[in-house]
C-alpha cells in the first residue's frame, strides 16, 4: 500500500467526517447551546429581577413596620391621655362627692346642735320655772338663795 493513497483516502475521509458533523451534527450542538446559553441568560435575569423584588419587598416591608411602629406610639400616647383624663375625671368626681358629704356632715351637725339647743332651751325653762316655785314656796334668805341657785347651775 501506498503512503499518499492512505493518506489521501484518510483525508478524504475525515473531509467526509468534517462535512457530516457540520451539516448534520454542529447545528444540533450550536442549537443546544444557544438553548442552554438562552436558559442561563433567562435564569440570571430572573435571578436579578427577583432580587430586585425582594429588595422592593423589603423595602415595604420597612415602610409597613414603620408605619406600623408609628401608629403604636400613637395608640399608646392616646391610651395615655386617656387614662390621665380618666385619672383627673375620677379626681374631680371623688372632689364633688367629698364637698357633698362634707355639705351633708355640716347640714346634720347643725341640725344636731340645733336639737340640742332646742333641747337645752326647754331645760333651762323647766329648771327655771322649777327654781323660781321653789323660791316662791320658801322664804328668802340669802344662804338658802345661794344654795338654790347653786344647785340649779350644777344641774344644768
Amino acid at each position: 500500500m501506498n503512503i499518499t493513497a492512505t493518506l489521501i483516502g484518510q483525508t478524504l475521509a475525515f473531509a467526509v467526517f468534517v462535512w457530516t458533523c457540520w451539516k448534520f451534527i454542529w447545528p444540533v450542538l450550536i442549537s443546544a447551546m444557544r438553548e442552554r446559553q438562552k436558559t442561563i441568560a433567562d435564569g440570571l435575569e430572573a435571578a436579578e429581577k427577583a432580587q430586585r423584588d425582594l429588595e422592593h419587598a423589603e423595602a415595604r416591608v420597612e415602610e409597613h413596620l414603620s408605619g406600623a411602629r408609628t401608629e403604636a406610639r400613637q395608640i399608646v400616647e392616646q391610651a395615655r391621655s386617656q387614662a390621665a383624663e380618666m385619672v383627673e375625671e375620677a379626681k374631680t368626681v371623688a372632689q364633688a362627692e367629698r364637698e357633698r358629704i362634707l355639705e351633708a356632715a355640716q347640714a346634720d351637725i347643725e341640725q344636731e346642735m340645733n336639737r340640742a339647743r332646742e333641747a337645752l332651751r326647754g331645760r333651762v325653762a323647766e329648771l327655771a320655772i322649777a327654781g323660781a316655785s321653789r323660791i316662791l314656796e320658801g322664804d328668802l334668805d340669802r344662804s338658802r338663795h345661794d344654795a338654790l341657785l347653786n344647785k340649779l347651775a350644777a344641774e344644768l
